[in-house]
């Protein structure tokens, strides 16, 4: 495909609206004469290009290196020097000029898009951490006080972008999330748990689905999803308890970084990056059992020695 005319950062920001991974490819040094000049830059996407950085050879081989990085989600800068003469040994013809240019590969990749369920206390100090990341952050909950400005104040510095949703039906927020987002549920209310749960099987194009909680819980949902028609292929992509086993404890702020340690093993699994993960990760759940209709709101679940098995997250799908 011929390169577009659209200039790069104009290029770079319209892939990021759309969530489109790219690798810039900048001339970084000429040394002798070659087509472009030092600094000239390009565009690779998936299926286009952006700019150019002098044709021929150069530019194909540069394509392709980049195409293989995005091909495998690699987010490391890599750097590439061609010789530009007719005894080099290319594959996309000959280009004489007699120079030879180093460029350097800058992949730049989807922001990853997580939303929270339930902003209570382990939502909240979960939010904290994840706000420290290059995220689009969903905070979603039905209880206005718990998403009012002076409980969020924490997450003034994020770097993450925050997006707060008071939602009375919060599973009507998943309509709202970005391709692959990764849904966490623990609310307070196993009702609202279970729409959001029921609602994300249903919802196209989700990364991974966790749900806090214990066997008990779990038990208790997986019944009601059949009876709405979810099979156990539908229900599998459900991870309950969540967490990584390492990290033990039911203080609302151990559970949190339990819980982000697996999330952010999951974004990178799902970016093609990361080592696998133990065989046996993700077994941590909320604090202390989860309340019924008729406890006080916003108690915690208590681990289950024979929770439902960690379940991979799905690839992350850009548009």
């Amino acid at each position: 495909m011929s390169a577009r005319t659209l200039d790069w950062l104009d290029a770079l920001r319209r892939l990021r609206d759309e969530r489109t991974p790219a690798v810039v490819v900048t001339l970084a040094m000429v040394r002798g004469h070659a087509p472009r000049n030092g600094g000239a830059k390009m565009v690779v996407a998936p299926a286009e290009l952006f700019g150019t950085v002098g044709g021929g050879n150069l530019e194909a081989t540069a394509v392709r290196r980049a195409r293989e990085m995005l091909a495998v989600g690699d987010g490391e800068p890599q750097l590439l020097t061609l010789a530009l003469s007719d005894k080099a040994v290319t594959e996309y013809g000959v280009q004489c000029c007699g120079g030879e240019v180093t460029m350097l590969l800058e992949p730049v990749q989807v922001v990853p898009s997580v939303a929270v369920f339930g902003i209570g206390h382990v939502g909240l100090e979960l939010a904290r951490i994840l706000a420290r990341h290059e995220l689009d952050l969903h905070l979603v909950d039905s209880r206005a006080d718990m998403l009012a400005p002076a409980r969020l104040e924490p997450l003034a510095d994020a770097v993450a972008t925050v997006h707060v949703h008071h939602a009375p039906v919060p599973e009507a927020a998943l309509a709202d999330l970005e391709p692959g987002a990764h849904v966490l549920v623990m609310t307070h209310d196993h009702i609202e748990d279970l729409a959001i749960v029921e609602t994300a099987l249903r919802t196209d194009g989700l990364g991974s689905i966790g749900l806090i909680g214990s066997s008990s819980k779990w038990a208790r949902f997986r019944k009601k999803l059949r009876e709405v028609g979810h099979d156990d292929a539908a229900m599998a992509r459900v991870t309950t308890p969540i967490g990584i086993p390492e990290v033990a404890g039911k203080a609302p702020a151990v559970i949190a970084v339990s819980v982000a340690a697996r999330l952010l093993q999951l974004i990178e699994e799902a970016r093609g990056t990361a080592r696998p993960a133990a065989p046996e990760a993700a077994e941590t759940s909320e604090a202390s059992e989860a309340p019924e209709a008729s406890e006080a709101p916003d108690a915690a679940e208590a681990p289950d020695a024979a929770a439902a098995p960690e379940l991979a997250a799905a690839p992350v799908t850009a548009r």
